[in-house]
């Protein structure tokens, strides 16, 4: 007798690996989480110890086993924190310096030498994306040109490159597998959307050697197997990889095109759907939802950098203990009374895309105290989702009714009914906690045939909440009228002799594994 189909789904993120089983009825079995530390050494720079990183992968994903006592599982499945990337040595595994994180700014002074050189229309029209160092070409070409001989070592094919689901793919499998899937892959900057492969002409413009970079799958293809170190159990099938906002799109079941989801994280990501390649021009981003069975879903973007990280430096000024905390005092006042927090602590992402922009606090009065701050901070992540969410909403196509949310700060009720005052339509969140790891177990399923189809996904039960819209017109166009005024002034006293320049680091170290 067989046992049942278990997938394990680790979500590896910026700030926490999480790691749930999940059974063929889309139920979630057991879970665990430890965190992840990321550092700042500069200004602007965001960085992981990689080493540190592939622990928390493999301690999370033994916690989550050892509570279920060790079952036999079907499958593996991934999704992780997009744009971040990371270089290593083929031969030992060791890090050739640190996973730059996709908040990372240190690349803005070449990002801003490439849109000097013209260049920007072709990358959109190969990429879909933007000129940023969110992106993680740029980082790349960072890494290369900072590890110890780090640039002869790539061109001879010595270092391996990618972002953190191609490391971790390496580790599970003992170094025997370098792949990403398209997912992943669309967000690096290299890839090219139509022809669906890394791009020659992108590779020369970032200078960055193709000899480092992973084979790209489908997000369900079958990836490998594991290799049994770490106390992960041997010869496990890898069937599902998927960047973290895809797979939570993926969670949602938003197969149609009209749906827009919202993932409320350390930064937010809107993605919706499209029935085709769409190369949207205002401050969006068209990307690879998934590619399930060799068939590319298109999704266009509005990418922010800072949401639920905003919650979290709040708590630190205003000394509380936890973002609930925090939440909890911007709930004993109905407004921020004319106080608004602008959150641009990495620069400003979608719809504006400028990087050196850096954050603001306005309208602050004398009778300003912690609670309208922290009014305003928590009122800063909605005013931005809104902004990405009319912009994606004149792009694609499709009228969306509602908002699909999902993450961390959308456990607060205070914050979706904030954000469906804003945007005049519904939000409707989705209670399951790890919705990215769900959405990777979807994933992997069809790929070993759990699941059929996405009809027979699309029919699990599900819990959801809803909120409706309940403030008048007058005041949701006050507010926004005076969020709009806070950004033109962010804009307006952006100064970008501000931004360390990229030439100003020193050499990254190699890290020895243990």
């Amino acid at each position: 007798m067989t046992s049942a189909p278990l997938i394990l789904s680790i979500d590896q993120g910026t700030t926490n690996t999480k790691a749930i089983l999940v059974d063929a009825g889309g139920a979630i079995r057991h879970r665990a989480s430890r965190p992840v530390r990321p550092t700042f050494p500069r200004p602007g720079w965001v960085e992981i110890d990689p080493v540190q990183l592939w622990k928390s992968v493999y301690g999370t994903a033994h916690d989550c086993l050892e509570a279920a006592g060790h079952p036999r599982l079907t499958g593996i499945a991934l999704a992780n924190q997009r744009e971040s990337v990371m270089m290593w040595d083929r031969k030992t595994g060791a890090p050739a310096g640190p996973v730059v994180v996709w908040q990372c700014r240190r690349t803005s002074s070449f990002c801003r030498d490439l849109r000097d050189r013209g260049v920007e229309k072709t990358i959109r029209r190969r990429t879909g994306l933007p000129i940023d160092p969110l992106f993680s070409a740029s980082k790349l070409r960072w890494l290369v040109d900072h590890a110890p001989d780090g640039r002869r070592r790539a061109e001879a094919g010595e270092l391996a490159a990618g972002t953190v689901d191609s490391w971790i793919l390496w580790n599970l499998t003992g170094g025997a597998v370098h792949a990403t899937d398209a997912s992943n892959a669309s967000r690096t900057q290299l890839f090219n959307l139509e022809t669906r492969s890394w791009d020659e002409e992108l590779l020369m413009l970032f200078d960055v050697p193709e000899s480092l970079l992973p084979r790209i799958e489908s997000s369900n293809a079958l990836f490998g197997e594991t290799a049994g170190a770490d106390g992960i159990p041997a010869g496990v099938p890898i069937a599902g990889v998927l960047g973290d906002s895809h797979a939570a799109l993926l969670g949602h079941r938003a197969f149609a095109p009209g749906t827009v989801k919202a993932t409320y994280g350390t930064g937010s990501s809107l993605v919706s759907p499209v029935p085709e390649l769409i190369l949207p021009d205002d401050g969006l981003v068209a990307t690879v939802a998934w590619q399930l069975g060799g068939r590319t879903t298109y999704a266009i973007e509005g990418n922010i950098s800072v949401t639920g990280s905003a919650i979290d430096w709040c708590t630190e000024l205003l000394n509380l203990e936890n973002a609930s905390e925090t939440i909890a005092l911007a709930t004993t006042v109905s407004s921020s009374d004319g106080v608004y927090v602008v959150p641009a602590f990495v620069g400003l992402g979608a719809p504006h895309w400028k990087d050196d922009a850096r954050g603001l606090i306005t309208g602050i009065t004398r009778s300003t105290g912690p609670a309208q701050i922290a009014r305003a901070v928590l009122e800063s992540v909605a005013y931005q989702v809104r902004d990405v969410f009319e912009a994606m909403d004149g792009s694609m196509r499709a009228e969306a009714s509602e908002l699909l949310a999902d993450g961390g700060a959308s456990r607060s009720d205070a914050l979706m009914q904030i954000q469906a005052d804003l945007l005049g339509r519904a939000v409707v969140r989705n209670n399951a906690e790890d919705l990215s790891a769900l959405g990777a177990a979807y994933a992997a399923g069809l790929g070993l045939g759990i699941w059929s189809s996405t009809d027979e996904i699309d029919a699990l039960p599900r819990d959801l909440d809803r909120f409706e819209p309940s403030c008048t017109d007058a005041e949701r166009r006050e507010g926004i009228a005076g969020w709009n005024a806070a950004v033109a002034r962010t804009i307006f006293s952006t100064n970008a002799d501000h931004t360390p320049s990229d030439e100003q680091t020193a050499p990254a170290q190699e890290v020895s594994t243990r």
